[in-house]
């Protein structure tokens, strides 16, 4: 799978931008690295692409934020999978098919691994972010 090293935050939301050009709907993009490792740079830049209206931040407090279209933006990070299964979770994914439906991206994703679904069923995609140094950042899509 590709790696793709950035040298700054705004190559890092050009990715993410690049990136919602090809989401036809149906997708769980799932984030996952150590603070700091470019996943809300990434997502800023997603969720741009996908021409959702910002403000974009993190829902670390929120834990999710739904934007217009059934666009979803989880943080994970302070959560549980059964706490996102209270959310309404089932119901997100439930019609949600590869080539239609929901979009959804989840920062600290590796945290609800056993209820996002599993491809083909599930479209998700994995992203590894890891910091390189300051401003330097590996993204690999696994």
């Amino acid at each position: 799978m590709p790696t793709y090293i950035t040298n700054n935050s705004k190559e890092t939301q050009k990715l993410g931008e690049m990136l919602a050009q090809e989401i036809k709907g149906g997708q769980i993009i799932c984030l996952t690295g150590d603070l700091g490792s470019g996943k809300t740079t990434f997502t800023q830049g997603f969720l741009k692409g996908l021409k959702v209206k910002g403000p974009y931040t993190s829902p670390t407090f929120l834990i999710m934020k739904k934007y217009d279209k059934n666009i979803y933006h989880i943080d994970a990070y302070r959560v549980k999978a059964k706490d996102i299964l209270a959310l309404g979770w089932e119901e997100m994914v439930k019609d949600n098919p590869p080539a239609g439906g929901s979009v959804i991206i989840i920062e600290w994703a590796d945290r609800l691994k056993k209820i996002i679904p599993t491809p083909p069923a599930g479209g998700s995609i994995w992203i590894k972010f890891k910091w390189l140094g300051e401003n330097k950042r590996e993204i690999q899509f696994v």
